[in-house]
């Protein structure tokens, strides 16, 4: 036995490791929810429309897409930690370029970038949890890592908020920079390598579409990834709605946000609770309708005006909520028939999710009129398409009966 063994198996189950994973997945939702209290100071200093600031965040999640598509196969190719030293290096140029940014034009490119980065850390965070577990334990690994990354988008725009109070929009891209630094050390001096170099996949993309057209597989997932496009579109339309349309401040609206993301923390550990005596496809079943009538109150309330801010600021509420049942239900059932190439179908699914983020925040940057309406429609469409994509699932692939045991694959063999 080697003395290595002893220190792999430590960093391995501390909570290090889990504060660690959980805060590279968090990555996304850090960068994304800490400037949204800026888009109105950003849009000043850069004498840029509303709608050209909310573009870097499309440009955010487009890169978010790419980056997974291409990290997938390199991590399962190269091994989960070099990729990460050079996806995180990647986030705090990016970062430091954003910090640097002249005009709306070079801030999405150099959003783009960090999203880039960014990516690798998302990826390999679910590929090494799997590395390490399988099963049940793999389980309850990722239930400590959304405990872990659900604080992200409860705190981000609060300390967003107070980061634009105190030293400006370019202060909070400067604060990325330095947590891309402080996790570039963390992976270097407590995170093992968990899937040594090997021979991938010859046609790792080939691979991806063939996943792609698995019935089963593009329902479950059209249904998770529209469920995030709506979420990424009242991201988008938020800052305007609440801080420009209604006057909330800057610090306020960091609440209203960290409340929904709480919702959506307490439904996903609710979640476990109701797979006690339901299937993960009821589950999913009235998740997505609660999803679609509250995306329709949200339309009728921005139509008619009824409920003013409060109105609005509840309707988002049980739809974001209710995303902490969506996401893991429909994730599961996706991932059901992937346990041979787990790591690319994990790539096309999350690449799925910021393609369809981009689209959604892009239709309602295009669409900007000075009212609510856009960001409205956007919720409430892509709510009722993931409703739609559910039909689908269910079409091609009925769910197992209840009470059959899901099979686990082994666990991975490591030297």
């Amino acid at each position: 036995m080697t003395t290595a063994t002893p220190k792999a198996a430590r960093s391995t189950e501390g909570p290090g490791l889990v504060i660690l994973l959980g805060a590279l997945i968090g990555f996304g939702p850090l960068s994304i929810d800490m400037y949204l209290p800026a888009f109105p100071s950003i849009a000043q200093s850069l004498h840029a429309s509303a709608g050209e600031v909310e573009r870097t965040l499309a440009t955010f999640f487009a890169g978010l897409a790419l980056g997974q598509l291409f990290s997938g196969p390199v991590s399962d190719r190269f091994g989960r930690t070099k990729p990460l030293y050079v996806g995180l290096s990647l986030y705090v140029l990016g970062s430091i370029g954003c910090a640097l940014s002249p005009s709306a034009g070079v801030l999405a490119a150099c959003r783009f970038a960090q999203a880039l980065g960014g990516s690798v850390g998302m990826v390999s965070s679910r590929a090494i949890v799997r590395d390490l577990h399988s099963g049940a334990a793999a389980a309850r690994m990722m239930s400590r890592l959304v405990l872990v990354m659900g604080l992200a988008p409860i705190l981000a725009p609060l300390l967003g908020g107070w980061v634009l109070d105190q030293s400006g929009w370019r202060a909070i891209f400067w604060s990325h920079a330095v947590i891309g630094v402080i996790a570039l050390g963390a992976v270097f001096a407590i995170l093992p390598e968990t899937a040594p170099p090997r021979s991938g996949p010859s046609q790792p993309f080939r691979s991806m579409v063939r996943i792609v057209r698995q019935p089963d597989f593009l329902g479950y997932a059209l249904a998770v990834a529209l469920s995030q496009a709506g979420m990424f579109a009242y991201i988008g339309g938020s800052p305007f709605v609440f801080i420009t349309l209604h006057g909330v401040t800057p610090g306020n609206f960091g609440w209203f946000f960290g409340a929904n993301a709480a919702g959506l923390v307490l439904v996903s550990q609710l979640n476990h609770r109701l797979l006690a005596g339901s299937s993960p496809e009821q589950v999913l079943r009235w998740s997505l309708r609660v999803a679609a009538l509250a995306g329709l109150a949200l339309v009728g309330v921005v139509v008619t005006g009824l409920g003013g801010l409060w109105g609005i600021a509840v309707a988002l509420f049980v739809f974001v909520s209710s995303l902490g049942a969506i996401t893991p239900n429909a994730t599961a059932l996706a991932m059901e028939h992937q346990a041979k190439q787990a790591g690319i179908a994990s790539a096309v699914l999350g690449a799925l999710q910021f393609m369809l983020a981009a689209g959604a925040s892009a239709a309602v940057s295009a669409s900007h009129d000075g009212t609510a309406r856009p960001m409205a429609l956007g919720v409430a469409t892509t709510a009722l398409l993931a409703l739609g994509a559910l039909v689908l699932a269910r079409r091609a692939a009925p769910p197992p009966k209840e009470g059959t045991p899901a099979v686990e694959s082994p666990a991975p063999t490591r030297p």
